[in-house]
C-alpha cells in the first residue's frame, strides 16, 4: 500500500468519526470496505495509533456512547490537519485520474501565475523549524526595494492564498517575524540549534486572523451582510473558521466573525465590492467607506 492509500484511510477514519456520533470500530471498518479499503482489524486499530503518533490527533473509545470520537482538548493543531487530509486527497484523486488517462491534463485548469518563486526552499526551511536550527537568508522587500540579511529562529510555516511564509524571531529581538519564503535568497540552515520560547505558540496568534498581518486590535465580533446569492458563496467557503450565519433569507445573508481585524480582513471585504456591507464594528464600516470613497475619486 501507498503513502497516499495510508494517508487516504487516515481520512477516511476521521471522516467518519466527524459525521458518525460515535461510530462503533464495526461501522468505522464497514465504512472502509466500502469505499475500497479491504483490511483488517489490526491495520485499522494500527492507522488509529499513527494517527495519534504522526499527527497529534487523539482518537478514543467513549464507553458510555461505545463509540469513537476525536478529542480536540488533547489534539495538535486540529484544523491543520483536516487541510493536510484534504491536500493529500486531491493530490491522490488527481494522480489516479492522470494514471487512468494521460489526456487528463487537458481537461484541469489550475488558478496559477506559473509556479510560486522559492517553493524549493520549502522543505529545508520545514526541516531547520521541525530540528530547531537557525537559519540565514538575505530577503527582498517589496515597499523598500532594498534586499536584506537575516539570521532567524524558525517556529512556523503558514499558508495563505497559495504562498509560503516563514515566521520566527530575528537574530537580536525578541518580536515575531513573517518572510514570504519567494523573497528570501541564499538560504541556509545552520548547525546551530536554539531552544524555543516555551511562552510563544505562534500557530495561536493566526487563531482569531484572516490571513497573516498581526494587528493591534483586539478580538472583535464583525458583522458583514451579504446578498442572497453571495452569501450561498461565503457559506460553503466560510471566511474564517468562527463565521456563524446570523440570518439567512431572500433578501440577504447575514454572518459574524469573531476576529481581530486586519488588513487582509478589510481587503477581503473590498474584493466582494457591493455584495456586501459591514454592520459591525462602526469603525471598520466607516474604513470601508472611506477607501471605497477614495477609490471612486480615481475615477473621475
Amino acid at each position: 500500500m501507498s503513502k497516499h492509500g495510508e494517508v487516504r484511510r487516515y481520512s477516511l477514519i476521521i471522516e467518519r468519526i466527524k459525521c458518525g456520533h460515535y461510530p462503533t470500530f464495526l461501522e468505522i471498518k464497514d465504512f472502509l470496505y466500502a469505499q475500497g479499503f479491504q483490511v483488517g482489524d489490526r491495520t485499522i486499530q494500527r492507522d488509529i495509533e499513527q494517527i495519534r503518533c504522526e499527527f497529534g490527533i487523539e482518537i478514543k473509545y467513549d464507553r458510555i456512547r461505545r463509540g469513537y470520537c476525536i478529542d480536540y482538548d488533547n489534539s495538535l493543531n486540529v484544523e491543520s490537519f483536516f487541510h493536510f487530509l484534504e491536500i493529500v486527497n486531491t493530490a491522490e484523486l488527481l494522480t489516479e485520474s492522470l494514471m487512468e488517462s494521460k489526456d487528463a491534463l487537458k481537461h484541469i485548469s489550475f488558478d496559477t501565475g506559473g509556479g510560486l518563486k522559492g517553493i524549493e526552499n520549502l522543505k529545508p526551511l520545514l526541516k531547520a523549524v521541525i530540528e530547531k536550527r537557525k537559519i540565514s537568508f538575505n530577503h527582498y522587500n517589496f515597499q523598500t526595494e532594498k534586499v536584506t540579511a537575516y539570521k532567524l529562529k524558525p517556529y512556523l510555516l503558514r499558508e495563505y492564498l497559495n504562498r509560503w511564509y516563514v515566521i520566527g524571531i530575528v537574530a537580536g529581538t525578541k518580536e515575531l517575524r513573517i518572510f514570504g519564503i519567494d523573497r528570501v535568497l541564499d538560504l541556509e540552515i545552520m548547525t546551530e540549534t536554539f531552544k524555543p520560547d516555551p511562552t510563544l505558540d505562534p500557530a495561536c496568534l493566526f487563531d482569531h486572523t484572516i490571513g497573516l498581518m498581526f494587528s493591534q486590535n483586539t478580538v472583535q465580533d464583525v458583522i458583514l451582510s451579504f446578498t442572497h446569492t453571495q452569501g450561498k458563496y461565503i457559506k460553503t467557503l466560510p471566511l474564517h473558521k468562527s463565521q456563524k450565519v446570523l440570518v439567512d433569507n431572500k433578501e440577504e445573508c447575514r454572518i459574524s466573525l469573531r476576529v481581530i481585524p486586519n488588513y487582509e480582513l478589510t481587503q477581503e471585504i473590498l474584493m466582494h465590492g457591493d455584495l456586501v456591507k459591514v454592520l459591525e464594528p462602526v469603525w471598520l464600516a466607516d474604513k470601508i467607506r472611506k477607501i471605497l470613497t477614495k477609490t471612486l475619486r480615481k475615477y473621475r
